[in-house]
């Protein structure tokens, strides 16, 4: 009820009350940070660190926000820092975040700054990159920080920078990003009233922003179901029970959820086979045989009704075989979701940061991302920043999470302006 409140009245505010805001002027704080945040992100992209393990980089981020004379906490969620700045005038908090974590990915990319680093992931090891773009949020929010510190005393309100650990997923056993700041009280001590974060994508061009009202990304949950049979040998099934094929009807009676008893009218959603494992040759039918997957979609309700429909799919369809499944469901991020009252409240200042040719509604992301936690807790606005080279065709551009992973660093500019701005005018529109 009170986000709904407030998105109503975020809701009634007009593009003359946004207007009004304009007469700070950040474009000189931008330019002269735009060198700092290319080399800041240089020196994060060669230091890359894995979820829950970014001490280099919150050291790095903290000393910087300490030196611009914010309060700072440190050791959130194991390595998150928060910094507050507080407005010279009376007002509401915005809240910025960025997410600081590397992948498991070996760097193929040719870039000076490539990162050679190698260390231990789940027993194996493995090179660790930047490949979904972290380092560049990372130094673009140091860099927001610094531009709207220069300008505390024309501000309307508090500005609290989030840097978050392990979006990419807390490692086995641990808990961790979003989920766990919020669980630890990030938001007890200064409540925000909105939100705004933004993701580096291939699939756009610098200088160009995608957005999109309502939900922009899935939801990412994750199962694993065991069927139990009985083992008995392969010339003569009647004296077992064949997990194997009532697995294969399990997948089939599955894949008919979504595509016959879902609205997907509503919105889409995706249930995905990944692993089927079971059985060690050719003339033994197995004990048992596990499957896992993926599960995403894009509405709350949709996705309850998928899960209540897989354990009811997979176990009925077992004891109709005379095995038994055993189904776990495990919720991942939900569906981020950009209110949509915030959304358009502020999207004349993207197109005033990036032209209004350059600000595009792109499609929903099947992709998932945990900005969405915050998302349910506050108003929030979610924007995808273009990052492949202009004039390079964005099909063709290596996609997040791929070796080959680059980013234009003439982008940044365009997303310090974005994440200041952003917060600039939501404040002047509540004073």
């Amino acid at each position: 009820m009170k986000r709904s409140l407030l998105s109503l009245v975020i809701g009634i505010f007009t593009f003359s009350t946004f207007s009004a805001h304009a007469n700070i002027n950040i474009d000189k704080e931008v330019k002269s940070v735009e060198r700092k945040v290319i080399e800041w992100r240089r020196d994060i992209h060669k230091h890359p660190e894995l979820s829950n393990r970014e001490t280099r980089t919150a050291a790095l981020v903290a000393k910087h926000l300490k030196s611009l004379g914010m309060q700072v906490e440190t050791d959130i969620a194991h390595t998150g820092v928060v910094g507050f700045l507080k407005g010279a005038k009376p007002g509401p908090t915005v809240m910025l975040r960025a997410d600081m974590d590397a992948l498991p990915v070996t760097e193929k990319a040719d870039v000076p700054f490539k990162s050679t680093i190698v260390t231990k992931y789940m027993g194996e090891d493995v090179g660790v990159m930047h490949a979904c773009g972290h380092d560049t949020h990372v130094a673009m929010l140091m860099g927001t920080a610094e531009v709207l510190a220069a300008v505390k005393n024309e501000l309307h309100g508090n500005i609290m920078f989030v840097f978050q650990p392990a979006e990419e997923g807390a490692p086995e056993g641990e808990e961790g990003g979003a989920e766990l700041m919020l669980k630890q009280g990030i938001f007890k001590k200064h409540k925000p009233e909105v939100a705004f974060g933004l993701h580096i994508m291939s699939s756009l061009n610098s200088g160009q922003i995608g957005y999109r009202s309502g939900p922009i990304m899935a939801s990412a949950d994750t199962f694993d179901i065991t069927v139990n049979g009985k083992q008995t040998h392969g010339s003569a099934p009647w004296n077992g029970v064949d997990p194997i094929s009532t697995a294969a009807q399990i997948v089939t009676g599955v894949n008919h959820i979504v595509s016959r008893q879902i609205d997907i009218t509503k919105e889409p959603a995706i249930v995905s086979f990944g692993k089927i494992g079971g059985g060690v040759r050719d003339n033994i039918i197995p004990d048992s045989v596990n499957m896992i997957g993926t599960i995403r979609n894009f509405d709350m309700d949709n996705r309850d009704q998928i899960f209540d429909k897989m354990k009811t799919t997979a176990t009925h369809i077992a004891i109709a075989s005379g095995a038994k499944a055993d189904v776990k469901i495990n919720k991942g991020y939900p569906v981020t979701i950009n209110d949509p009252a915030l959304t358009a409240q502020m999207l004349p200042t993207l197109k005033n940061v990036a032209g209004k040719d350059n600000v595009l509604e792109v499609p929903k992301l099947t992709a998932s991302e945990d900005f969405s936690f915050y998302a349910q807790e506050i108003p929030s606005l979610f924007f995808f920043l273009g990052g492949t080279p202009v004039g390079q065709d964005v099909s063709k551009a290596p996609y997040n999470h791929s070796p080959y992973f680059y980013v234009d660093e003439s982008s940044f500019k365009v997303g310090t302006k974005a994440l200041s701005q952003l917060a600039i005018d939501y404040l002047a529109m509540k004073k």
